[in-house]
Order: structure tokens, then C-alpha cells, then sequence
């Protein structure tokens, strides 16, 4: 059963966010294997961002915890909280699958 992972950056945090964000893509291309969809969680100007989710494709809520604890937000401390869900994935790119 999937996961659902999201994120909530801690406030006026952009300039970390910036400075990780490099070390972070690295990452998810690395665990690519894993991601059914991911991004930012975005102002509505799309300006900025204060968070994130990930959708991973993971059988245990250990794994999904340990994905994101290794993740370089994570560890830079950018994160004011994390919460991880199971998820059903009922549609994904246009595809139904209950």
C-alpha cells in the first residue's frame, strides 16, 4: 500500500530551502524507483514554497519514515513537522485502480 508523505517547512525558511535543494533532487533521483508523484507545496503566486508531499510506493510505514528521514530536508532541519499516511491509490494519471 502506498504512503503518502507531507511536509511542513518551519517559518521564513526559504533561504534553507534554497540551499538544500540541490542535495535534495540528487536524492530523489536516487530513489526515483520509489516515487509515484512528489513536489513543493506552493504559495498561490507560485513563488514560494513551505513544504511538500511525496507519494512513495512502499509496503511498510517504517520505510516511508526512513525515506524521509534521509531525505536532505530532513536531515538540514528544514521540516517543522512531517506526517506520513497510508494511501489508496485509486487514480493515477488518468488511470483507475479500485
Amino acid at each position: 500500500m502506498p504512503y503518502l508523505v507531507e511536509t511542513f517547512d518551519k517559518p521564513a525558511s526559504g533561504a534553507l530551502r534554497e540551499q538544500l535543494r540541490p542535495e535534495h533532487l540528487n536524492f530523489l533521483d536516487a530513489h526515483r524507483h520509489i516515487l509515484l508523484a512528489c513536489g513543493a507545496k506552493l504559495s498561490d503566486d507560485g513563488e514560494s514554497a513551505d513544504g511538500g508531499i511525496y507519494l512513495l510506493d512502499v509496503d511498510t510505514r517504517g520505510e516511508a519514515e526512513e525515506f524521509i528521514a534521509q531525505d536532505p530536508f530532513t536531515r538540514g532541519d528544514l521540516f517543522e513537522r512531517v506526517e506520513v499516511r497510508r494511501w489508496r491509490k485509486a487514480y493515477l494519471a488518468g488511470e483507475r485502480f479500485i
